[in-house]
């Protein structure tokens, strides 16, 4: 079965840097754009960033010049670099897996990124 296991939240202070992982299950991963959304209480989910098979990369514009996301498809693995943290930035943040030629994503379960003030 597929599965994507994130990795790296943790409690960071404001301006500080953090790198989350993801790594996917399966042979979907080189055939896969990724993706990291992130959820604040209260608030819809919110792209962040995106990064295609052929490694053209999107961004949200609150994390644009902050956050970059970047893919090693040896080790099944997309990385979400977040410097320059906000408070703003507090979130759940969520792996994505969107296979070419397949109408279903597959999502991991989340990993919880607090900026402190």
């Amino acid at each position: 079965q597929v599965q994507l296991v994130e990795s790296g939240g943790g409690l960071v202070q404001a301006g500080g840097s953090l790198r989350l992982s993801c790594t996917a299950s399966g042979s979907i991963f080189s055939n896969s754009a990724m993706a990291w959304y992130r959820q604040a209480p209260g608030k819809q989910r919110e792209f962040v960033a995106r990064i295609t098979i052929f490694a053209n990369t999107y961004y949200a514009d609150s994390v644009k010049g902050r956050f970059t996301i970047s893919r090693d498809n040896a080790k099944n693995t997309v990385y979400l670099q977040m410097n320059s943290l906000k408070p703003e930035d507090t979130a759940v943040y969520v792996c994505a897996a969107r296979p070419s030629y397949q109408a279903t994503d597959y999502w991991g379960q989340g990993t919880q990124v607090t900026v402190s003030s």
